[in-house]
């Protein structure tokens, strides 16, 4: 019984990681641009932030470190959120939209 209990300390453990990332991710965003935030539903902003956690997880963490947030434009999280609902409506497979999304931001130095 221990094991299982030390397997979801584990996964609980690595979804907080994802969950402060992504939320810190966001604040240097949501400073950069404040006017232009306010342009985003919060419907918007849910799915960014699921999307957001998706791409925590398929990059290494030295890479998520020295992604430049502030320099995303509202362009760049348009084409973020636009990326994360073609992948809930299965227009876009889920690794095919995350690839795309890693490939723009990590350029963005």
């Amino acid at each position: 019984m221990p094991e299982a209990k030390d397997e979801e300390v584990g996964r609980r453990l690595f979804q907080i990681h994802k969950e402060k990332a992504v939320e810190v991710a966001l604040e240097k965003i949501r400073r950069k641009m404040p006017s232009e935030w306010k342009s985003f539903t919060s419907a918007d902003i849910d799915i960014l932030k699921h999307f957001l956690g998706e791409v925590w997880v398929c990059v290494k963490r030295s890479e998520w470190d020295s992604i430049s947030f502030s320099k995303l434009t509202k362009g760049d999280l348009e084409e973020i959120i636009l990326a994360a609902k073609q992948v809930k409506n299965k227009e876009k497979l889920e690794n095919v939209a995350i690839d795309e999304v890693c490939t723009m931001i990590i350029s963005k130095e």
